[in-house]
């Protein structure tokens, strides 16, 4: 080894910064493209710190060694070079390989060649795909908004809290999640031709969170802003691209706060994303402009810009009955608003992110806080040009009586809910929170179009494979 190298490796993505320096440098990667010539080779060297790649010439002695004669794409090399200014086109630095050692080899049938692949092919390989240019670029785009969640958080003064994964509580009423037992499945204990959960591990029902927002309220009743962001789980057999049975939920609740502010909160923190992605992932965000949606910096631009408007859902409808529009699903008052209704309000009704307010009742949550008309609740979503829903949220119901009237009528127990009836007994107060879907997010962000692209091991049904 030549003394005169570092010891210590360099990140491709500080190489080829305009900004670096000639000199001895110690890289590490995986070669992506190797063409290799008599005289001269050529390495294409990425390391996952950036999506450009570190060109690695390698000249004679060195290129016919038996340690270039091992080289192939997909595997795995440590090089010492001279790092200098590149005389090609459309780089700046490249690496004048002096020593290269192989520390994994990839034979002949690794997948990724040169060719391009389909992403349902790619999904099949979810252990290498993260090694391409598009996967690369979505999961560096990942990491940097979910620091950027726990930043815009941490700035206002949140507390970050680890709801469970594991609950007795559905959130959302519709009995969609996986259960957790310990019982033996093809004979479990019955009372009655029931099973009897009694005698199961945690001593009752339970299953994988759909939402940590009931904890989440608990902790907002004694620290005033909260916030979770973790994993949730859905036990739908839903093949949509926009359906996983496991995702990652951001669920702010504040105390002390109405439906206007929860609006407020979810619009600035949408822009905060936005703009965190545009000054940090610029090189990722062009690749997606490029090759998945073109306008995409455009689109996340004018979000940044733009001024939220709010429509009730009644005058909602109104506007879209008045479109002389042809929808596939028929509007009207007390429907579920579909993609085509909440794309059809902001791309031609306002021309820009919207707040929809004030729901029916048979269509919300429980919790949602019944408003004085005693038909709807104070909830809201968040609708966005090109996706529509991107937020949801509500003003939660703080009066105990109400709440439970609320939980009666859609069938709830009381004592399956009794800890969270006593929020409402011991200090209630005004709150309210909202819950994004973080791979929603990121789809729109990058322009990837099934969130099975956005996630590192998408969990759907018939795949847990990895």
């Amino acid at each position: 080894m030549n003394d005169d190298f570092p010891r210590e490796r360099t990140r491709i993505a500080q190489l080829l910064r305009e900004t670096a320096t000639p000199g001895p440098r110690l890289v590490k990667g995986w070669v992506r493209t190797l063409r290799a010539g008599k005289e001269v080779s050529f390495i294409a060297l990425n390391d996952g710190s950036c999506l450009a790649h570190l060109q690695v010439v390698v000249a004679a002695p060195l290129n016919g060694s038996a340690e270039m004669a091992r080289l192939g794409t997909g595997a795995c090399i440590e090089v010492r070079g001279e790092l200098v200014v590149s005389p090609a086109a459309g780089q700046h630095w490249e690496l004048r390989a002096q020593e290269i050692r192989v520390l994994g080899e990839a034979d002949a049938d690794y997948p990724l060649q040169k060719k391009r692949h389909s992403f349902e092919y790619l999904r099949t390989i979810a252990h290498l795909r993260v090694r391409s240019n598009t996967f690369g670029a979505v999961f560096r785009v990942r990491s940097a908004l979910a620091y950027a969640v726990h930043r815009f958080f941490q700035e206002r003064g949140f507390l970050y809290v680890h709801t469970p994964i594991i609950t007795a509580n559905d959130c959302e009423g519709a009995g969609e999640m996986f259960r957790v037992s310990t019982l033996d499945p093809a004979n479990p204990p019955r009372v009655d031709g029931a099973i009897d959960w009694s005698r199961d591990f945690f001593g009752e029902r339970t299953g994988l969170t759909v939402s940590g927002q009931l904890q989440g309220e608990a902790f907002a009743c004694a620290f005033s802003d909260i916030y979770t962001f973790g994993p949730t789980f859905r036990a739908e057999n839903s093949n949509t691209s926009r359906h996983a049975a496991e995702f990652w939920m951001i669920e702010p609740e504040m105390a002390f706060a109405d439906l206007a502010e929860d609006c407020r909160l979810a619009a600035d923190f949408l822009q905060y994303l936005c703009r965190y992605a545009l000054e940090h992932c610029r090189e990722d965000l062009e690749f997606f402009a490029e090759h998945m949606e073109k306008g995409l910096l455009e689109k996340l631009e004018d979000l940044v810009g733009a001024r939220f408007q709010t429509l009730t859902y009644t005058e909602a409808v109104k506007e879209l009955q008045a479109a002389g529009e042809r929808f596939e699903y028929p509007v009207r008052w007390g429907c579920d608003l579909q993609s085509e209704h909440e794309r059809f309000l902001t791309e031609q009704v306002v021309k820009g992110p919207l707040f929809v307010t004030d729901y029916p009742k048979e269509i919300k949550a429980f919790y949602m806080r019944l408003n004085a008309d005693g038909k709807t609740v104070a909830a809201m979503d968040c609708l966005v040009p090109r996706v529509g829903e991107i937020i949801g949220g509500s003003q939660r119901e703080e009066r105990s009586e109400v709440l439970g009237a609320r939980m009666a009528e859609v069938g709830i127990a009381p004592q399956s809910l009794q800890w969270y009836l006593d929020l409402r007994r011991w200090g209630s107060c005004p709150h309210a929170g909202f819950g994004l879907g973080f791979e929603r997010l990121l789809m729109y962000v990058t322009g990837m179009g099934n969130i099975r692209d956005v996630i590192p091991f998408p969990r759907t049904p018939g795949n847990a494979k990895f």
